[in-house]
């Protein structure tokens, strides 16, 4: 059993053409509330993780996904209640097309509705919005809530060892925050 695991071949990410320093940076200054809230930079990446994973199964356009871990919640003004921050994103997606955004119209059409809707719980054929929406309710751990299968649209994300997996790792930390006291 060892030997099988030293022998096989790690298969790393690919460089994101997406998710750069630069890019990052700039988001988190648009970023209105703390990023050691539940909403802010840890929870963009345990999404785009979930994404990337959702992807990797579905085929889903990782380029959206990557845009939209970055981008869903960017425009939040309030950790609590506040049902405008997907149209705030999806503007905010139209705003910065071409200057951080580079995708075809199609893609920015998927990315404003992935944006805009990710909160509603709506399920959709577009199997490259679903996986955004999974990504982003298979992170719900943070806040306490279990992930419902039911509002889950893609076969991957509803699978149980995937779904336990996800919810384990949303209520993971990627900085300990302790040392502020």
């Amino acid at each position: 059993m060892l030997l099988n695991l030293l022998n096989q071949k790690i298969e790393l990410p690919k460089k994101s053409r997406i998710v750069t320093q630069p890019y990052v940076d700039f988001l988190a200054r648009q970023f209105e509330l703390s990023h050691s809230g539940f909403h802010g930079i840890e929870h963009w990446f345990r999404v785009l993780i979930n994404g990337r994973l959702i992807a990797h199964e579905t085929g889903a356009d990782l380029d959206v996904i990557e845009h939209f871990a970055l981008i869903h919640d960017v425009m939040r003004n309030s950790e609590d209640e506040d049902i405008q921050h997907g149209n705030r994103a999806a503007e905010f997606v139209g705003v910065f097309a071409n200057d951080w955004i580079h995708l075809s119209n199609d893609q920015l059409e998927q990315l404003k509705e992935a944006v805009r809707y990710h909160s509603m719980g709506r399920l959709t054929r577009d199997v490259t919005i679903q996986s955004c929406w999974d990504a982003d309710r298979l992170d719900l751990g943070r806040v306490g809530i279990r992930p419902n299968s039911t509002y889950l649209g893609t076969k991957i994300a509803r699978d149980p060892e995937f779904l336990e997996a996800a919810y384990q790792r949303s209520k993971q930390r990627f900085v300990d925050y302790s040392f502020r006291r």
